[in-house]
């Protein structure tokens, strides 16, 4: 068995409900978006930026003014203010898009901005991009990766998301794109991973494309703020070492939300609330730093529901190729539309970088896989589920906002540091057959403030996070 299929858990809660193969009219798009892109960007200078250490994890991301600088623009300019971005000037060409998901053709104006090469410091064997932007409606962008393997060899230009966060008449539908492979690699969802890591082949380098569309004789713009990626290399493990705990003894005061309370609402977003733990966790950290959905843009669900904010989370996460609403980017996408929020999808190595986070303030989503018998107080078993870590025991256990919960004051969960451990950060596991699964790795979502206090920004940077 090859590892074509990412070392992923979260997207396994709603497979069934994406389970169809990708629609012929995927492929259509798939050849549009190829056009879309122009021609391939000139090769870019190596980034010159020292990594943080030799690790096998590497989160790396453009930011600041100058890193924009460093990039090779067509038809982008700088977005200036407190957080430096880039923005479409001056379109590069036209194009047109047909939507799968709306089956709606449009013309589009179109700029790019290519990253300069991130060579990593230890060749991976997957990636994930992630993205902080604003797309006024009528508005998106695309966001790609090209790899250079350590071979030599190159990856064509995978595309890692279509990306708007409204669903409006002028806009596109948000998507993944399923069916792109190379016969080395290939991209499920929003991972990018070699098929085969026990052949050695790994990702040497990559670049980032960044695509901004916009309706023809509009000035409106997206705003790219944040474009980054995770590389990883993780060796395959069943168990994790438990680590020592250190600082420990801080709880986080985090809202409670279930997902299980909305059930059977809204099965046009993955089937309803049973499949909503990804958004659910995403709203409660969102909130947690005192942002929420404003009454207008909340108008449209059932005043019936209690927390309808979970509905709208749901709503502007759903991926609509993948028919779900696990997608690791859109979920922080998502949670960067908030004022001056910022978002990352990584992966962490031990509990010790959880206690790091939670004791600057940071609550972290986690993504775990694991039976009924692996994790006691959970009282179910999952092959993907995302849940919060909000604190530590004086003891060095897991205190976690756990949206599996069947209602809102039944969500916080002490579970055991040991099994939390292992369930959050193996990489390979046995599922209830018996059969070989793969683990999350030790994927998370970190949400934090635009200016982020200086303890929380010590934390972040030793992280690799800036």
């Amino acid at each position: 068995m090859t590892s074509s299929a990412p070392r992923r858990t979260v997207l396994a809660a709603a497979l069934a409900a994406a389970a169809g193969a990708a629609a012929p009219s995927a492929q259509a798009a798939g050849a549009s978006r190829a056009s879309a892109a122009g021609t391939a960007a000139a090769p870019t200078a190596p980034d010159t930026a020292a990594p943080r250490t030799k690790s096998l994890v590497d989160y790396h991301a453009w930011t600041t003014a100058a890193d924009w600088a460093r990039g090779h623009a067509r038809g982008t300019g700088l977005a200036s203010g407190d957080r430096p971005g880039i923005r479409l000037v001056h379109p590069a060409g036209t194009v047109d898009y047909q939507d799968p998901h709306t089956g709606r053709s449009a013309a589009w104006e179109y700029a790019t901005w290519t990253s300069p090469v991130r060579t990593l410091p230890t060749p991976a064997t997957e990636a994930v991009a992630s993205w902080n932007a604003h797309t006024p409606p009528g508005t998106w962008i695309a966001v790609e990766l090209r790899g250079r393997y350590t071979d030599g060899g190159h990856t064509p230009w995978y595309v890692m998301g279509r990306w708007t966060s409204g669903d409006g008449d002028t806009d596109i539908r948000r998507t993944s794109l399923d069916g792109q492979k190379d016969g080395r690699s290939s991209v499920s969802t929003d991972t990018f991973a070699i098929d085969t890591p026990a052949s050695g082949l790994r990702l040497a380098s990559y670049e980032l494309r960044v695509t901004l569309y916009r309706r023809p004789g509009t000035r409106l713009t997206p705003t790219v703020w944040r474009l980054g990626a995770m590389g990883s290399d993780l060796p395959d493990r069943f168990e994790v070492p438990r680590s020592t705990p250190g600082r420990v003894g801080r709880e986080l005061v985090v809202p409670r939300y279930s997902q299980e309370i909305h059930k059977g609402q809204y099965p046009q977003y993955d089937n309803g609330g049973e499949a909503w733990c990804s958004p659910t966790s995403s709203q409660m950290i969102i909130e947690f730093w005192g942002r929420r959905p404003n009454r207008q843009q909340l108008s449209w669900v059932n005043p019936d529901y209690a927390d309808p904010q979970v509905c709208h989370a749901a709503r502007y996460t759903f991926d609509y190729q993948y028919e779900g609403c696990g997608n690791w980017p859109f979920n922080a996408a998502y949670a960067a539309t908030y004022r001056d929020l910022q978002s990352v999808v990584t992966r962490l190595t031990s509990l010790t970088d959880a206690e790091r986070l939670i004791h600057a303030g940071i609550p972290v989503i986690t993504s775990q896989s694991f039976l009924k018998t692996e994790l006691d107080g959970a009282g179910y078993g999952t092959a993907g589920h995302l849940m919060t870590v909000i604190g530590f025991t004086k003891t060095g256990d897991v205190i976690a906002n756990d949206p599996a919960s069947p209602d809102d004051a039944a969500v916080r969960h002490v579970y055991q540091r040991a099994q939390f451990e292992t369930i959050w950060l193996r990489t390979k596991r046995h599922d209830a057959n018996g059969q070989v699964r793969s683990g999350s790795g030790g994927v998370c979502y970190l949400y934090f403030p635009a200016n982020p206090a200086p303890t929380q920004h010590r934390v972040l940077a030793e992280l690799g996070i800036r």
